[in-house]
C-alpha cells in the first residue's frame, strides 16, 4: 500500500552540518511519487536510504544558499555516469544548473524555475509556494494530497509566519535555527519565533528543524512549545511522519 502523504527526514543541520549530521533534506512521498526537497549536504547518502536514485521523481529546492542544494552535484554524476536515467526534473527559482561543477554530467538535471505563484503538480501531491523573509528569493513549500497536507518553512526571518501557506496544515516543519537570545541577529527564527508561528496558523503538528550545530537544541524546543501552547518535535534524521 504507497503512503497518501508522507515526509522522512534526511538532514536537519542548520547552515553547515555538525558532527554526523547532514543539512536540509527531506524525502516527500505520496501515490508512489518520490521527491526530495531541499539537497543540502549529506542528504543525497540517506536518500538513498528509502529510495533508490532510480525511482527519484522530481527534486524541489527552496533556495539558492548551497546548505540546501550542494548534493545536487553528487546526484548529477550518479544520473550520467553510472545510471544513465532520464534527466531528473529540478524545480527552484533560481538556475542551479548553471552553477555544477560536474561538466557533461549537469545534462542528467533539468532545471524548471518557479515562484511563489506557481502550482506544481507531481503525481497525487501538490505543492504551492511563499516567498519568505530571507536574504535572496527563498520559497516556503506546502504540499497537499488526499486531504492531509505539510508545511515546510524553508529558510526564513520573522518577517514571514507559516499561516502564508494556507490553514488546515496536519504538519509544520519549520526551522528554528537558535534561541531568542539570537533574535535579530541572522534572518532565521527561534524556537519562540517558530512556536509563535505555528500557533498563529493553526498547525496541528510542528516539527523544528534547522538548529545550528552546538545550539541547545532542548531550550530551542523548550522555548517553541511555550509560544505555541502545544508539544513540539525535534527533527532527527530518518524520522518518517506519515500524515
Amino acid at each position: 500500500m504507497t503512503d497518501l502523504l508522507s515526509l522522512t527526514v534526511l538532514g536537519c543541520d542548520g547552515s553547515y552540518p555538525g558532527p554526523g549530521g547532514s543539512c536540509s533534506g527531506y524525502l516527500v512521498r505520496g501515490g508512489g511519487t518520490s521527491v526530495w526537497l531541499d539537497a543540502g549536504p549529506g542528504t543525497l547518502a540517506r536518500l538513498q536510504e528509502h529510495v533508490t536514485l532510480a525511482e527519484l521523481d522530481a527534486i524541489v529546492i527552496s533556495h539558492e544558499h548551497v546548505d540546501h542544494w550542494s548534493d545536487l552535484e553528487h546526484l548529477a554524476v550518479a544520473c550520467h555516469y553510472v545510471l544513465e536515467r532520464p534527466p531528473v526534473p529540478v524545480y527552484c527559482e533560481a538556475d542551479l544548473i548553471s552553477r555544477l561543477r560536474v561538466g557533461p554530467a549537469a545534462e542528467s538535471l533539468a532545471w524548471n524555475p518557479i515562484g511563489p505563484d506557481s502550482r506544481l503538480q507531481l503525481g497525487p501531491l501538490t505543492f504551492t509556494f511563499s516567498r519568505t523573509d530571507h536574504p535572496v528569493a527563498t520559497l516556503a513549500v506546502r504540499v497537499d494530497a488526499g486531504g492531509r497536507s505539510l508545511g515546510y518553512s524553508a529558510d526564513s526571518g520573522p518577517g514571514w509566519g507559516l499561516e502564508r501557506l494556507g490553514a488546515g496544515l496536519d504538519l509544520a516543519v519549520c526551522e528554528a535555527t537558535f534561541t531568542s537570545d539570537r533574535e535579530g541577529t541572522l534572518s532565521h527564527l527561534s524556537g519562540r519565533q517558530a512556536g509563535l508561528s505555528a500557533r498563529s496558523a493553526g498547525v496541528r503538528r510542528l516539527v523544528l528543524t534547522h538548529q545550528l550545530p552546538g545550539t541547545d537544541r532542548h531550550a530551542v524546543r523548550a522555548e517553541a512549545e511555550a509560544a505555541f501552547g502545544a508539544p513540539a518535535e525535534l527533527a532527527e534524521v530518518g524520522r518518517r511522519y506519515q500524515l
